[in-house]
């Protein structure tokens, strides 16, 4: 049975760590992922004791902090801004106890124009030199594909891929419904169920409304049951290929970021419960 967790970009303009954690603990969540972006404006008026003040005390438990974006093709400037989040972000991440670190591939203004050889390439490169900065912290990668055609890795296949040549215990995958569906409308969803246990590491549940490929963007997404994307049957898959952690709801929804974040908080756990 997979657990209830949940995405701080789901009110991640109505809300606060400070209050996502509270509000997770009142409606049942198992695990929280944290914004990085977030967590840097908490750290403006608390501690990182603080925070493991409140996982001591709580059900709750972190999870997996979100993200490292554009990791690839970087030019110097790029990798030394990036290096220094990433860092932040496990030094943060073995203060807390939290184990994953999502890193997300490169987007483009239009249709990522590299070719796969060469985006395989620096993908491999790239995720080795953050898994030696990443692994003495006791952290771990979860490489996210992105659906859509303007970031470089798009497919379950293609980052398996990478993961499979990188072969590092402390590099692995995340799933999330909507990438799925973006890339093809989940043709080649029974393609995850070919992920070894191993590097399953992360599983994002969201549904989107029912438009075309090409207008479907990622502030379409909806509660779970609510749209187009079929995902008892991606979640089916995920749990085929052996993956018992968190349902994690991520949304970047702006109709849910003009609510109260409990409403959506509470309507998450309600929209997300029947998958798990």
């Amino acid at each position: 049975m997979l657990k209830l967790g949940y995405n701080e970009a789901t009110c991640k303009e109505n809300s606060s760590v400070e209050r996502d954690l509270v509000l997770c603990e009142k409606y049942g969540y198992d695990y929280i992922e944290l914004r990085l972006d977030m967590l840097q404006k908490y750290f403006q008026t608390h501690t990182v004791n603080d925070l493991k003040t409140f996982f001591s005390q709580s059900h709750l438990r972190p999870f997996a902090l979100n993200s490292i974006e554009n990791i690839n093709f970087c030019t110097p400037s790029e990798w030394d801004a990036l290096v220094e989040l990433f860092t932040f972000a496990c030094t943060t991440a073995q203060a807390i106890g939290n184990p994953y670190l999502i890193v997300v591939p490169t987007v483009t203004a239009g249709h990522c124009t590299k070719n796969e050889k060469e985006i395989f390439d620096d993908s491999v490169e790239v995720l080795h030199k953050l898994a030696d900065i990443a692994e003495p912290y006791g952290v771990k990668l979860s490489f996210e594909p992105i659906g859509d055609r303007r970031w470089c890795v798009n497919s379950i296949r293609q980052a398996l891929e990478i993961v499979q040549a990188v072969d590092r215990g402390s590099v692995g995958l995340t799933v999330d419904c909507i990438n799925v569906y973006l890339h093809d409308k989940c043709a080649d969803a029974a393609y995850i169920r070919r992920i070894p246990a191993d590097k399953l590491f992360v599983f994002h549940i969201n549904d989107c409304e029912d438009l075309p490929l090409g207008i479907l963007d990622h502030c379409h997404r909806i509660m779970p049951g609510r749209g187009a994307i079929p995902i008892r049957e991606v979640t089916d898959a995920v749990c085929a290929a052996g993956y018992d952690g968190p349902a994690c709801l991520e949304l970047f929804r702006p109709e849910y970021w003009a609510m109260d974040a409990e409403a959506v908080i509470r309507m998450g756990a309600e929209c997300t419960r029947p998958y798990l």
